[in-house]
């Protein structure tokens, strides 16, 4: 990926068509799936047309458009989101009146500014423009009197993420959760038909979209990474879980994990050690605690490095929607995964040659136990996952989707 520059305007100007993309989160520093999601559309469209970018930015963080990469937006304009306590009261606050409201929790954190976006829209004209996350779907009706066509992508089905959500949940969250999956479905049913197409993460998800909105056109546009060389560092004693560990189907994954399976592995593997890597920590850290074999991480500069080091990449999903970056970062990586179905959910992956499948938490760990009990088998299945990343997930393969539909 191209380095980072100290500003976000470009030459971009000497292409003859613009483009407009409206993101919740910026792109850069790519460190997460949506991220890179993201990051490979923007560096697409920057390609083809004079790329302005409008984005939200949380609180406290820093100024977006110094990470963006040089030459690749000629502007990038940036919307500050109000302060949200994250105090667990302010927060069950909060769902409580989005519950009472019918409005699901993304949604009504982005929404409210049609004010700032008309302001940022006012005076420009583009040939496309990109929503990104269903969050900011609402934004069509300020979009599109600036745009000859308005695309949205999806990084995962909204109403299908709460709805799976509900079913891992036990006590008061599981109705909330699904409270919220008929709101979200609602506003699907209403959003989706507006726009000029839709993109989706997988076959599976755009067979969702299209039982929800018969008449839109939907394109699967996969998740990608930047291609890597492969990664040469030394083997550790250690399975790992990758990422954002504040997203509540990881939190969910890391409960099951911890809970059901690790005592299993612990017991068997004298030395084995569980380390989670990703940002947001302390959301896992009280499941954790009192195991010195388990470790937490952080955020980290080189991910891709953490994960060659593990001897199994280990997805225990329970939830969730899209298909899983963390996944394709493993087979990047060379390593050796086992995941349940859910979690390869979307990939065109073969159960015994690209990873290894198990729902169950005694199934799991067998899984694991196996890779873990040859090298032979880790190596030859970690080589599988690093040739189908080659093949099918890359930013460049998944640019040629966008070019088959015309974007």
């Amino acid at each position: 990926m191209t380095k980072p520059s100290a500003g976000s305007e470009s030459g971009a100007g000497a292409l003859s068509r613009s483009a407009l993309l409206l993101a919740p989160e910026p792109p850069y520093p790519c460190c997460g799936g949506g991220h890179f999601r993201t990051a490979s559309l923007v560096e697409y469209l920057a390609r083809r047309y004079a790329l302005d970018v409008i984005t939200f930015r949380q609180p406290g963080e820093a100024d977006p458009r110094k990470a963006f990469p040089r030459g690749l937006a000629r502007h990038v304009s940036v919307i500050d989101l109000p302060h949200h306590s994250r105090k667990a009261v302010s927060r069950a606050a909060r769902n409580i009146a989005r519950v009472i409201r019918r409005d699901p929790p993304l949604n009504d954190r982005f929404a409210g500014f049609e004010r700032e976006v008309v302001e940022r829209l006012e005076g420009r004209r583009y040939d496309v423009a990109v929503i990104e996350h269903f969050w900011c779907a609402p934004y069509f009706e300020q979009v599109s009197p600036h745009a000859g066509a308005v695309y949205l992508d999806l990084h995962n089905i909204e109403s299908d993420f709460y709805a799976r959500q509900a079913r891992c949940e036990s006590g008061p969250a599981a109705p909330v959760y699904s409270t919220f999956a008929r709101a979200a479905l609602r506003l699907e049913r209403k959003w989706l038909p507006r726009f000029f197409a839709v993109l989706a993460a997988s076959e599976d998800d755009a067979a969702t979209l299209r039982r929800i909105a018969p008449d839109t056109p939907v394109s699967v546009f996969p998740n990608t990474i930047p291609c890597v060389d492969p990664i040469s560092v030394p083997e550790e004693n250690v399975v790992v879980f990758s990422g954002n560990l504040e997203y509540q189907p990881n939190i969910s994954a890391v409960r099951f994990f911890r809970s059901e399976v690790w005592p299993l592995l612990r017991t068997r593997w004298t030395g084995l050690r569980w380390r989670l890597v990703g940002r947001n920590s302390h959301a896992v850290a009280g499941l954790l605690r009192g195991d010195a074999r388990i470790e937490l991480t952080g955020p980290v500069n080189d991910a891709l490095s953490e994960l060659a080091a593990a001897r199994v990449v280990v997805v225990p999903l329970l939830s969730g929607s899209g298909t899983r970056i963390k996944i394709l970062e493993a087979w990047a990586a060379g390593r050796a995964v086992v995941s349940t179905r859910l979690g390869a959910e979307g990939l065109p992956a073969r159960d015994g040659e690209h990873l290894l499948l198990a729902d169950t938490a005694r199934e799991f760990a067998a899984a694991v136990s196996r890779l873990l009990a040859s090298p032979d088998e880790r190596a030859r299945i970690g080589a599988s996952g690093r040739r189908l990343f080659e093949c099918n997930f890359t930013w460049n393969h998944a640019w040629q989707t966008l070019q088959s539909i015309g974007l």
